[in-house]
């Protein structure tokens, strides 16, 4: 181990898959996270710990990790003082914020939060979800819900529960009223670590390859020979936005053209490549974009 190190947390249970998949992506292999909550990273500056994500803001904010990955649901259920590094848009699902919701059973008279006064509220989320109703000046009593949250929905009066598909409610037959909170994954820093100078700085770079990483998911790079008389026909076809490296080839009636697009766009933008006389196509996955 390098005697300058930093201690980093990423999340347990269902979201460690995609954070180790995501380390991956950026350039790190993570090893032996099936048999230990401290697993091997290939990074001797990198002292590696996995926790639950809903304690992770509250030991970085005390000291005992330098920095970790979170929900920014968490960071305001625990109130932490943390640097927040960086947003960073992955999930176990999708790339889309999680919700929180306000929950009730399709039976249920209950059209709006106020429809709740007087009610008991189960969550997980105690402290948000107390915040979200005395804002609104609604009286109700919320319970912490040790799990199988959607089943308690017809016990009581109503959940907040986490969702990023509403598929599981939908199940259940629960009707979301209102998003209580919209929370994505924060890569966090202790304020002290952070005025660290190795710290600081390493904690950005890590912050710069897992954003990398996050943003080549969605993009592919393009590759391909074109004629140089019809180079400015293939240049229209191109997204506008897009500035791509032109190279000369050894035949100097021919250049190469590379350029990085969404991968959204490729199975219609490659056959109009084709038509307009481009050749020696080829499509490419990336492991980072870094702008």
């Amino acid at each position: 181990m390098s005697e300058k190190t930093i201690k980093l947390g990423i999340p347990a249970g269902s979201l460690k898959t995609a954070t180790i998949e995501l380390f991956r992506k950026a350039g790190f292999n993570i090893s032996g996270s099936d048999r230990s909550f401290l697993p091997a990273i290939d990074d001797e500056e990198i002292d590696l710990t996995i926790l639950r994500a809903q304690e992770m803001s509250r030991y970085v904010a005390d000291g005992v990790l330098d920095a970790g990955i979170t929900g920014y649901d968490w960071i305001m259920e625990n109130g932490s003082d943390v640097v927040e590094v960086c947003e960073l848009a992955y999930s176990k699902a999708t790339s889309k914020p999680a919700r929180w919701v306000l929950a009730v059973p399709e039976e249920s008279k209950a059209k709006k939060p106020e429809d709740l006064k007087g009610g008991i509220i189960a969550t997980e989320l105690v402290n948000v979800t107390a915040k979200f109703f005395a804002d609104r000046n609604i009286d109700v009593k919320v319970e912490f819900s040790w799990g199988a949250t959607e089943v308690k929905a017809r016990l009581i009066d109503a959940i907040v529960e986490l969702t990023e598909t509403g598929t599981s409610l939908k199940a259940n037959n629960l009707r979301i009223i209102e998003t209580v909170i919209s929370s994505t994954t924060r890569l966090v820093a202790n304020r002290q670590s952070w005025q660290d100078k190795f710290k600081k700085e390493k904690i950005e770079n890590l912050a710069i390859l897992l954003k990398a990483a996050i943003d080549a998911r969605s993009k592919v790079g393009l590759k391909m020979n074109v004629e140089k008389a019809n180079l400015e026909k293939i240049l229209k076809v191109l997204p506008s936005e897009k500035s791509p490296t032109i190279s000369s080839l050894a035949d100097s009636d021919f250049a190469s053209i590379e350029v990085i697009i969404d991968a959204k766009t490729e199975r219609s933008l490659v056959p109009a490549l084709k038509r307009a006389g481009a050749s020696g196509i080829i499509t490419y996955p990336l492991n980072k974009v870094i702008h």
